[in-house]
């Protein structure tokens, strides 16, 4: 299907940065990021969290590095991960020349914060040597006392002088590797930040609407936030900061880009919202799809509606079509065609074998047109 000029983003144009070997910026794709909540000192737990976060399509993964044991188990845990890992740095500075020699891909810090010219100058010595890049992170809640005594409060200027303060920082140590964040958990606050910061600098943005909350009221602040950023052409990197696990970040991260179009991965769910009309029970139908569609990575659609007022229309636009019928009996539909029936019974196992043959197809479509 063609992109209608009313859905088109223009996207701001940054220089692009490698984080590892992921591109960030410039015309690679939005990233999705996430950050571990287990104690790094347990490398095994870590590890095995960071299994599931990059199951769930974690790009990259940040790991905090707050002692000498977590940085010391980093190392292994590096190792270990499939995706490149942030480490991230308050205070310490040693922690981050550590991290670096451990096999962080970036180093998150706020320079302001690290100490001396001379503490950001061995910071940058090391992250030049091995490769790393630097993600400078700007937070409302912890903004520096001058600032909050200029500006009276946090407000979008406070952040976007903060930022650029740091930039200036590693730049005067000609260290030009980074990305900038400026969070806040105010989407307001958040969103003039990053807009006025965008207009400042070139550099890769990091995006997030910072302790946004639990699952739902987290991922509505930050669908609201990050994807009004997305949509305005902002933001190459993103993070959904939410009181869940952190594989539920990644998942909500993906929605929000599939949701503007920007990226795709998996299978992308329309279903109506169910009402006394519907032949099947929609809402668990769509729970237990969801759950055990998990695994297919591949992009594509699926239209789950309980009647014909208007499955037959949405299932004209997807790849599968299931709309509910009468006396048990459903309507299934392949690219959009009316195909054959399903019943009840075998309604969860028959959509889940389809999703899975035309997954394989696509893929074997890809693959040969690759070759």
């Amino acid at each position: 299907m063609s992109v209608r000029p009313w859905r088109d983003i223009v996207r701001r144009q940054s220089r692009q940065i490698m984080v590892g070997n992921v591109p960030v910026g410039g015309n690679a794709p939005v990233t999705v990021q996430t950050m571990t909540n287990t104690p790094t000192a347990d490398a095994k737990a870590t590890i095995d969290q960071i299994r599931r976060c990059e199951e769930a399509g974690a790009d990259i993964i940040r790991v905090s590095c707050p002692d000498v044991e977590s940085t010391t188990a980093f190392r292994q845990i590096a190792r270990a991960a499939r995706v490149p890992l942030v480490a991230d740095i308050h205070f310490h500075y040693k922690r981050a020349l550590e991290a670096a020699d451990a096999g962080a891909a970036c180093l998150r810090i706020n320079p302001g914060n690290i100490g001396s010219s001379e503490r950001v100058a061995e910071v940058v010595r090391a992250a030049k040597a091995n490769g790393c890049a630097i993600r400078i992170g700007v937070n409302a809640g912890s903004l520096e006392k001058d600032l909050l005594e200029k500006y009276g409060e946090p407000c979008p200027e406070a952040l976007v002088e903060s930022a650029l303060d740091h930039i200036k920082l590693l730049q005067d140590h000609d260290f030009h590797e980074y990305k900038v964040a400026v969070k806040a958990s105010d989407v307001f606050l958040a969103v003039a930040a990053y807009q006025q910061l965008a207009d400042a600098v070139d550099c890769p943005l990091h995006l997030g609407i910072t302790e946004a909350g639990g699952l739902i009221g987290g991922t509505v602040k930050s669908a609201i936030g990050i994807g009004s950023l997305l949509w305005y052409g902002i933001g190459d990197t993103i993070r959904v900061s939410l009181s869940a696990e952190p594989e539920e970040e990644v998942r909500v991260g993906f929605e929000i880009l599939k949701g503007l179009g920007i990226r795709n991965r998996g299978v992308r769910i329309v279903s109506c919202p169910s009402c006394a009309r519907q032949g099947f029970d929609v809402i668990r139908t769509v729970e237990k799809l969801e759950a055990r569609l998990q695994h297919i990575r591949t992009p594509m659609s699926l239209s789950v509606l309980g009647c014909v007022v208007n499955g037959p229309g949405e299932a004209r636009e997807t790849d599968i079509g299931l709309t509910g019928g009468g006396a048990g009996k459903h309507m299934v539909y392949l690219s959009g065609v009316t195909d054959h029936h399903v019943n009840d019974a075998d309604m969860i196992d028959h959509i889940v074998k389809l999703v899975e043959a035309k997954a394989a197809e696509i893929e074997a479509t890809n693959q040969a047109e690759a070759a």
